[in-house]
This record gives C-alpha cells, structure tokens and sequence, in this order.
C-alpha cells in the first residue's frame, strides 16, 4: 500500500461555526456532532474564530480510491504507528483515509511503516 505525505502543516480546531473556513487547501475536513464541530486544515487557513486548536501536524494519504469492502486498512497503519509510539488522528473520506501524525514523529512514522512494508512518499 502508498501512502503520500501532503507537504504542508495542518491543525485540529474547535471552530463555533463554518462561515470561516477556507476551502482552498488540499486537505480541508469538517466534522459534527451534538456536542461539537471540529475543523482539520492547512495550519496557515486556520480561520481567526477558532475555540480551540491543536498545531504541528502531518496528513499521510492513503493513495488511490478504497473500495468499501476492504477491510483493517486504517487497523493494519495505526497498528503499525501504536507499536512505534507514535499518535494518531485520523480523518476518512469517501475515497480513502488520511493519518495526521505530529511534525515531530513524522520521521519515526516514516520509519516504522517503511519498516512493515509500506511506500511512502515524500519524506
């Protein structure tokens, strides 16, 4: 399996609400609950309304389009980063997933998937 590294840094936010959010990025997501919303994006189009925010993150894409009937592809990466220390936060799409790890443990990541026979790419 591949998995491409996007080039920028992104934040987990709390945000109040979506009238900020610039879509512009590569990787822009939105998600919502009954108890909150949260905002994954390019850390430089963080809107200035943010509740909270987590900084310093790397989004790993899963390449290619993930068929519905395939099974432990996010179990059998994040199984592979837990064994290496390494924290996760995870964002699905209807095409294929996305592992956010910290700018921090992106070379240990890099390592440990290389390691369990993952292509990565960049870095």
């Amino acid at each position: 399996m591949h998995l491409r590294t996007l080039p920028d840094l992104y934040s987990v936010c709390r945000i109040p609400d979506t009238a900020s959010i610039n879509w512009s990025g590569e990787l822009t997501f939105v998600g919502k609950t009954a108890d909150e919303l949260s905002l994954v994006c390019e850390t430089a189009l963080v809107p200035s309304n943010v509740l909270a925010r987590e900084d310093d993150w790397r989004a790993l894409r899963v390449d290619g389009t993930l068929d519905f009937s395939l099974i432990g592809i996010l179990s059998g990466i994040t199984s592979v980063l837990a064994q290496a220390g390494v924290s996760v936060f995870c964002v699905s799409t209807y095409n294929t997933d996305y592992i956010l790890v910290t700018e921090a443990d992106l070379s240990n990541a890099a390592t440990a998937l290389r390691a369990a026979g993952y292509k990565l790419s960049p870095p």
